[in-house]
């Protein structure tokens, strides 16, 4: 995005739009101690084309990084997805070489299934999992 006319529009064709349509979407990430309010990320779920299930997906400015925000902002997403929402299974897809994701997946309880290709993807992705504890 270039422009705030871009960003207005991602935020309509997407967010917004899948709040509406799911109940669920990507959210911003603001950091509690900060003077004012300032994204950091997003993090929340999604109903993408060629998984199965709702898949939480995350991404973070380079000053919101590697400060556990990923873990925080994901473990809350996958107890709202469980709980309020009542999912039975919450998938997440990385890139192969993205470690540091893989971290916080498995570190909130998600565990690596398999290698996938997922339909506008280029590259193969890693698929993670949880599922619901009753």
């Amino acid at each position: 995005m270039r422009t705030a006319d871009d960003a207005r529009a991602y935020l309509r064709d997407g967010p917004l739009t899948a709040q509406q349509h799911h109940g669920f979407a990507l959210w911003a990430v603001e950091r509690r101690d900060a003077p004012e309010a300032a994204p950091i990320g997003m993090c929340g779920l999604i109903r993408r084309d060629g998984l199965a299930d709702v898949d939480i997906g995350y991404a973070f400015l380079p000053a919101g990084r590697g400060q556990g925000f990923a873990r925080e902002a994901a473990t809350a997403v996958l107890a709202l997805g469980f709980g309020a929402l009542g999912l039975m299974r919450i998938v997440a897809i990385t890139s192969v070489d993205n470690a540091a994701s893989g971290r916080v997946l498995e570190s909130i309880g998600m565990r690596f299934e398999q290698r996938v290709r997922v339909p506008g993807h280029a590259e193969d992705s890693l698929l993670y999992a949880a599922d619901a504890v009753h």
